[in-house]
């Protein structure tokens, strides 16, 4: 994915005719680091674990991303997720750099006490890399509030003094901020309803499916069904289902805690079961992919039919199908636009841990929502003026800034010319 990624990075270079060091600079992370996490498991056996810390860029600010707890996380995927969250960061302005990391691990298979030695041996490992001015850390996948809050109090147990602000995303009890639960889901809400006189939507006709209904689908759904939207479908990792005169998200998440799944939940009409891909070529008007990377490939782009499509997962669309949709016309909101609002939430906590002033939510709120419209609009701006793909927009918008830090040190033109 990294090596994909460089790629669309120089491609971008050559059109701004940004000068070279900014891509020399990009091209490959800061530093990654490599730690074997050996857990004592409740049977009294020893289990080693793999996980990375990745600081791809620092100009704009200290590094700063999630940790995911998943079996299939590797080097490369932590790397590439560091690589976007340098570009979100430079699109939503805020100044941090991009940063990443995760644990290989199926959290499913952990006991509670197991879960919680695993975080804190993560913290174990990787404590001198992080802090509040040189990598902060927030959640991703299968890292929830209370993994947070024990990541959060072994930092401050190993540097001896309380660390609020080296990790985002706590609880509130915790020095966490408020508007942190669905900051990302509402962010992602917030551009979509900026753009939406441009892209011609009217919310009391749209039909949206939601692939993943976690944290970020669930509440996507429900801002989106409380302004009028049909929500036509959603699925977890289980399965979905779908009902064309639409579902409650309310009813739908009521019945996955009961269940552990939304299959089975009733809609208002009649309502079916359908998989995971059954859901993302589904005849609808808005698609949001909210679970994981490279769901939208070479292998199923034909098939396609909504001509919106909302990035709330971290690269669902592959770079090659990716192009293929842009070419057909179809209007992308990119990932590091779309799902920008967790990092920029994820700032003002780290501002308010800094200030020791907490807000209210609607300041909160209101931060997000300029923060989103500002920058969908400056994209939307980009895409018109110079003939790109909104994707294509919001690299050039976040490149330029990246490269604006990098040119401020001095580059070989400067040298040469004294």
């Amino acid at each position: 994915m990294l090596g994909k990624a460089r790629s669309s990075l120089s491609a971008a270079c050559d059109r701004l005719n940004i000068h070279p060091d900014v891509f020399e600079e990009l091209k490959l992370p800061r530093e990654t680091l490599y730690a074997t996490l050996l857990i004592r498991m409740d049977d009294g056996s020893r289990r080693a674990f793999k996980a990375w810390r990745c600081r791809y860029n620092d100009r704009r600010g200290p590094t700063k991303g999630g940790v995911r707890f998943h079996a299939n996380v590797s080097r490369d995927e932590v790397e590439t997720l560091a690589f976007w969250m340098t570009f979100k960061c430079a699109v939503a302005n805020l100044p941090f750099g991009g940063g990443k990391g995760g644990v290989c691990v199926d959290t499913k298979a952990l006991s509670t006490v197991e879960l919680e030695r695993l975080s804190r041996a993560y913290i174990e490992a990787f404590a001198p890399f992080i802090g509040q001015d040189r990598d902060i850390m927030a959640p991703d996948m299968y890292t929830n509030g209370i993994v947070i809050a024990w990541m959060s109090d072994e930092y401050s147990s190993i540097s001896g003094q309380a660390s609020p602000s080296a990790i985002t995303g706590k609880p509130l009890a915790f020095g966490g901020t408020v508007g942190r639960v669905d900051a990302t889901a509402r962010g992602g809400y917030y551009a979509l309803r900026q753009l939406e006189s441009v892209l011609e939507i009217d919310p009391n006709t749209a039909t949206v499916a939601i692939q993943g209904f976690g944290n970020v689908g669930y509440h996507c759904a429900k801002l989106l069904h409380a302004d009028g939207y049909r929500i036509v479908a959603v699925t977890d990792s289980s399965g979905g289902i779908y009902d064309a005169e639409g579902l409650d998200p309310l009813a739908v998440m009521q019945h996955k805690h009961e269940t552990g799944s939304v299959t089975g939940a009733a809609g208002h009409g009649s309502t079916r079961e359908i998989t995971n891909a059954e859901l993302l070529e589904l005849d609808c008007d808005i698609l949001i992919p909210a679970a994981l990377e490279r769901q939208i490939t070479m292998d199923n782009w034909e098939r396609i039919k909504a001509p919106i499509i909302l990035e709330m997962a971290n690269g669902p669309i592959s770079p090659e199908a990716d192009t293929k949709l842009a070419e057909k016309g179809f209007k992308i909101i990119p990932d590091i636009l779309a799902n920008a609002g967790g990092v920029t939430v994820s700032h003002l906590e780290w501002v308010q841990n800094r200030s020791g002033f907490y807000w209210d939510e609607s300041r909160v709120r209101d931060q997000l929502k300029s923060t989103m419209e500002t920058e969908a609009q400056a994209i939307w701006a980009l895409h018109n003026e110079m003939n790109l793909s909104l994707r294509d927009a919001a690299y050039v918008h976040g490149l330029r800034r990246i490269a604006q830090s990098v040119e401020a040190r001095g580059t070989q033109a400067y040298f040469e010319d004294t």
